[in-house]
Parts: C-alpha cells; sequence; structure tokens
C-alpha cells in the first residue's frame, strides 16, 4: 500500500505507522486534524514528499470535520486549521506547500460541499502527483549510477518518505530496474535511527543488497571501502543550502575530502524559492530522544541535550541536485532557474 492514502469507506486518511517499524507494517486511521498533528510531531508519517501529501489530505479531512456552519464562517475555520497544520513542522516546506496547494485549489468552490469535494480531488492529486515525480527523479538519477556501484544513504529517502517509490532510493530502484547491480550502505541516523529501522526495512524487502553501519562510520567507510556516490533526500532546498536530516552535512564534508560525489534526490516541491539559509528555521526536538532509546535510559535523566532535526549542507558540497525535471549542478541562480521551469 501506499505510505499515505485516503480511506473513502471511512471517509479518512490511512499512514503507515513508521514508529512500529521494523517490528511490524502497521496501519493507521487518521480521523482529526489533532490526530494528523500528533502523527507528524511523533514522525508516524515522515520525509519531505509524504508531508507534502500529509498537508494535502489534512485539508481534505479538515474540510470533512468542520462542523455545520455558515460558508464565510466556515472557510474562516478551514484556513485557521491550515495554518495550524503548517506549524506542525517548521523546517520541511512540502507540508506548507501540501497544505496551500490543496486550500488554494479548494477555496475555489461556490459552497461548502463544493470546497470538500475539491479538497479532496486535489489532496488526491497531489498524492498521484508525488509518484509520478518520484518516478521520474529515479530515471533521471539512474543515469549518474554504474553497474556495481555502491551508494551510501543517510535517513530515509525510500517509498515509505514519500507516496511510494522514494527519491534517493528511488535513484536506486530505477538502475536496478534498468539491470544495473547497485548495492546501499545505510547510515542508521540517530536519534531516532531512520536509517536503521526503515531504510535497512525497504531495502531487504526489495532484495536489494544493503549494508548498515553506524553514522560516526562513513568517514572510515569512504576512506577504506568502495563508495561510489553519496545519494540522500531534501527537506527544504534553498538557494545557497540544503536541509536535510541531521548527519547530512557530516557525510557531505566527507565525501568532498574523498572525491565521493554527494547527489540529492527530491522534487520540485522541496524548493523555496524565497529563503536562503539564514532565513530558515530548523527544528529543535525532545532532548530525551537523545537520553532515551526503545524507552530506556541511554543518559542521565537530567543531561542537557541539544537535539535539532535538521541541518544544512552548503551548495559548495553538493554535486548535483536531482528533481523530476532533470539534474541540476551547483551553483545555482535560483532566479534564471525559475524562468528555466517557468515557476
Amino acid at each position: 500500500m501506499r505510505t499515505i492514502d485516503w480511506d473513502e469507506e471511512k471517509s479518512c486518511i490511512i499512514i503507515i505507522d513508521q514508529t512500529a517499524l521494523p517490528d511490524k507494517m502497521a496501519v493507521m486511521d487518521i480521523c482529526s486534524l489533532e490526530a494528523l498533528q500528533e502523527a507528524i510531531l511523533k514522525l508516524r508519517v515522515r520525509g519531505a514528499p509524504a508531508l507534502g501529501a500529509a498537508g494535502a489530505f489534512g485539508v481534505a479531512l479538515l474540510a470533512r470535520t468542520i462542523p455545520p456552519m455558515m460558508l464565510p464562517d466556515f472557510v474562516v475555520e478551514l484556513k485557521a486549521g491550515a495554518e495550524r497544520l503548517k506549524r506542525t513542522r517548521p523546517t520541511a516546506v512540502n507540508l506548507s506547500w501540501g497544505v496551500e496547494r490543496t486550500l488554494s485549489r479548494a477555496l475555489a468552490g461556490r459552497d461548502i460541499e463544493e470546497i470538500t469535494a475539491l479538497a479532496l480531488r486535489e489532496a488526491k492529486a497531489v498524492a498521484d502527483d508525488d509518484v509520478a515525480r518520484c518516478r521520474a527523479i529515479g530515471e533521471n538519477g539512474a543515469r549518474l549510477l554504474r553497474d556495481g556501484d555502491t551508494v551510501m544513504t543517510h535517513c530515509n529517502a525510500g517509498r515509505l518518505a514519500c507516496v511510494d517509490w522514494g527519491t534517493a532510493l528511488g535513484v536506486v530502484r530505477s538502475a536496478i530496474a534498468e539491470g544495473k547491480r547497485v548495492s546501499v550502505i545505510a547510515c542508521e541516523t540517530r536519534p531516532l535511527n531512520q536509517g536503521s529501522r526503515i531504510t535497512a526495512r525497504e531495502l531487504m524487502d526489495d532484495g536489494i543488497p544493503v549494508t548498515l553501519i553506524a553514522d560516526s562510520m562513513s568517514g572510515y567507510v569512504m576512506r577504506n571501502c568502495h563508495v561510489d556516490a553519496v545519494i540522500v533526500g531534501a527537506d527544504r532546498i534553498v538557494e545557497d543550502a540544503v536541509f536535510n536530516k541531521i548527519g547530512t552535512y557530516n557525510h557531505a564534508v566527507i565525501a568532498k575530502a574523498h572525491n565521493v560525489p554527494l547527489y540529492v534526490a527530491a522534487p520540485l516541491s522541496t524548493f523555496d524559492f524565497a529563503r536562503r539559509e539564514k532565513d530558515v528555521v530548523i527544528e529543535q526536538r525532545d532532548p530525551d530522544e537523545l537520553r532515551r532509546c526503545g524507552g530506556r535510559p541511554t543518559a542521565p535523566a537530567d543531561v542537557p541535550a541539544l537535539n535539532p532535526a535538521f541541518d544544512a549542507t552548503p551548495m559548495e558540497y553538493v554535486t548535483a541536485i536531482i528533481t523530476e525535471l532533470g539534474v541540476f549542478r551547483p551553483p545555482l541562480d535560483f532566479g534564471q532557474l525559475r524562468q528555466k521551469l517557468k515557476i
């Protein structure tokens, strides 16, 4: 099934609860805006493209759960709920993008019934569009890989970070579909282990060769083992930096030191044409994610802990950005890029 979808019978969002991985593939019903916000905050649904779909489906769900009222009041409530949803995770731009795209289309409706119908129609279009974009990213990125290559990746940028197929892992899947032999080195991605819990599970389920390493081993591996490329996803791309899961910057510096290309695979919806690195707020998460693991303490309960969810990798460390419309190599002139893409 898709990572996130709409259940017609129950009239609610359904997601794969990623906090249950790798033990089981659990499906969860999301029946209210508050439940969706909790799922996003707890990383039950995560990954920039999947969050775009979550934002879109969230608007559709909100439109169906607002109590009966007059049209002007309904619009006020819908817009207010959409704003609350956008603020759930501030760094990943796709969440806001999905909300705004769906809300804009829905508000073209002439009455509550039409607004509600348009919201769901657009949310489904966002989800279908994400699958098509990821397939195109995979095809464009596969051209950068050769038969026999080994790819290092960080966090999870596979189908569970998207509606389906994946971005970074979509490149790997597409290369394998073309008949190339590709293996993956997956960094565990502390503190929540998305690489070990999710990426390793995804790749093993698909029969793709994968080796798990601790995040701190990437320097050793790039210096002593065979690594042909590092491919990661992105949560926001600005003109001078790529924001991705914390630890990406470390791997980028090490990759450059060892002449290993670093590719970022992401849809154009992840591009933020209005901001630069200094303008982006990095989400700070609960310090207990560091102080505890699997419900057990791993540090003194009162030790101060810093827990940013993302870091910024300057463009000078990025070899290329793989999108659904092609491969772009820094330095990027966002003005020229917008004209070229007609955005």
